[in-house]
């Protein structure tokens, strides 16, 4: 399984993202939860991601519309895995 480096994004949807260009994996964080009880949800792995795919998501100045009109749509040409459950969390103390 590749291992990719998250980031942080300001979103409602989606906790953090990134990506691994000798792959072409992009790692998406979805976020779960509402106001103040949210937090990091599950990890999926998107393949077939180009650097230029994964720059056009980074400077989206929506990351969850942006994932629902180019990403989430192309299952095919974007197939993805479910890496960690959101219940796959740690808890906070």
């Amino acid at each position: 399984m590749t291992i990719v480096r998250l980031q942080d994004v300001d979103s409602s949807q989606i906790h953090s993202i990134g990506y691994d260009p000798e792959s072409q994996t992009l790692a998406i964080r979805f976020t779960r939860g509402y106001g103040d009880k949210r937090g990091p949800g599950s990890l999926y792995h998107y393949a077939n991601v180009t650097q230029e795919d994964y720059d056009a998501f980074l400077a989206s100045e929506s990351k969850g519309k942006h994932f629902g009109q180019h990403i989430k749509p192309f299952a095919d040409k974007y197939p993805y895995q479910k890496i960690v459950e959101a219940d796959d969390q740690p808890k906070a103390a």
